[in-house]
């Protein structure tokens, strides 16, 4: 086969890749090994990722010049695509993935879809984001918020090295970058963040609360270990062109043996409901073969964000079957999901840092979800005597 035939055979993949359509996991999950969840009647999984390092388009991988690369080698190679804020613009579905490449290096991608379930494609170049006045080594993670100043922002994790400890190859520091757009193609890099803790999964309210700027943020002593953080916080900013956090409220506290012991984190900006704000969040625990990713729902009272009026017990979605497997197993998360007018919400996720998936549930289901379903209580008693309950109610009610 010459160059021209590979050519050609590699954009007829690739093509097929990009149009394949996505079904749902059917409740026996026969599409898809054997999802646990798949008829747990909160949302439906979906069978194939969304989003992968396959996806990303050929001409960012290979130079098709014959002369300068006679053998079709990938001149650029990627990893992984994962991590992805999501926002509808303009009728369509836009992911803003984190793309991260052989080198290690992430950088922010949009993919757009017409449905949002499949037929995700790359626009043709990736964002430059402009760099601070202290360059940033490496940024990721973005949650989009569409705030009702008129502006799109994104609230990402920038990093660099701890020059403090100039010998330490793995010392890093993380505070929150934010830039604002109006289409996802032009940004305009802010200053970072400020607070006098490191900070990762930033997000913004997309109202304004008593006339100021309203940040989720997640206070933490070190690059990795929240440490003395107590969980996802929420503070006011009087100017976001210069945000300074100088009082912090923990609203979603960690604790004790939880999916949340070892830290947790909001997701994407909360979506507001006839009964609440409703909150995507991310806990972590530790196991003898790592720390475990897994997602949860809360809810807070539309008069005061800070309130949490719901919290089910538990996780929401972990990875299953072939999501656990990746460049870091037993992850999942999110920062991304999108509400429609007619109520369905579809909420992306990534596994094992590799991948983008889509779950797709309504607003309706996720409410009850978290309205009727119950609190951690944090004890062995708490949870049977939950259990009992609903056992006796089944029998009173003749199911049982």
């Amino acid at each position: 086969m010459n160059i021209h035939e590979r050519i050609e055979t590699l954009r007829r993949q690739h093509e097929a890749l990009l149009t394949r359509k996505n079904e749902p996991v059917t409740a026996d999950g026969t599409t898809f090994g054997t999802f646990r969840f798949a008829e747990n009647g909160i949302y439906e999984k979906y069978r194939y990722p969304v989003l992968t390092a396959e996806h990303i388009p050929l001409e960012w991988k290979y130079d098709f010049c014959e002369k300068d690369n006679p053998y079709l080698m990938q001149r650029i190679m990627f990893n992984a695509v994962f991590n992805a804020g999501a926002i509808k613009l303009n009728g369509k579905y836009l992911l803003m993935c984190r793309v991260e490449g052989a080198d290690r290096k992430s950088f922010f991608a949009v993919a757009e879809s017409p449905n949002g379930i499949d037929n995700f494609r790359f626009w043709p170049e990736p964002v430059m984001m402009p760099d601070s006045p202290v360059p940033t080594t490496n940024v990721y993670d973005m949650r989009l918020t569409q705030h009702e100043d008129g502006y799109i922002y994104g609230v990402f994790c920038a990093e660099r090295h701890d020059d403090t400890q100039p010998g330490n190859l793995s010392a890093a520091t993380a505070t929150a970058g934010i830039a604002r757009t109006k289409d996802l193609k032009t940004w305009e890099r802010l200053p970072d963040l400020k607070s006098d803790s490191q900070q990762r999964n930033v997000v913004l309210h997309p109202e304004f609360v008593d006339g100021r700027y309203a940040f989720y943020t997640r206070p933490q002593d070190g690059f990795i270990e929240a440490g003395s953080g107590g969980g996802i916080g929420w503070a006011l900013v009087d100017d976001v062109t210069h945000a300074v956090v100088r009082d912090e409220t923990i609203i979603s506290r960690r604790h004790y043996h939880t999916i949340m012991e070892v830290k947790n984190g909001e997701g994407p900006h909360p979506l507001k409901t006839a009964k609440g704000w409703l909150h995507l969040a991310h806990g972590v625990r530790g196991t003898a073969d790592g720390l475990r990713y897994v997602l949860y729902l809360y809810m807070t009272a539309l008069d005061d964000p800070t309130h949490v009026i719901a919290q089910p017990g538990g996780y929401f979605l972990v990875p299953e079957c072939d999501e656990y497997l990746g460049d870091v197993m037993n992850v999942a998360f999110s920062n991304g999901w999108i509400m429609d007018d007619d109520g369905r919400v579809l909420i992306y996720y990534a596994s094992a840092d590799t991948r983008m998936h889509v779950a797709v549930s309504t607003v309706d289901r996720l409410v009850d979800y978290c309205m009727n379903t119950p609190e951690d209580g944090l004890t062995t008693t708490a949870s049977v005597e939950n259990i009992k309950r609903l056992i006796e109610k089944n029998r009173r009610n003749g199911y049982a």
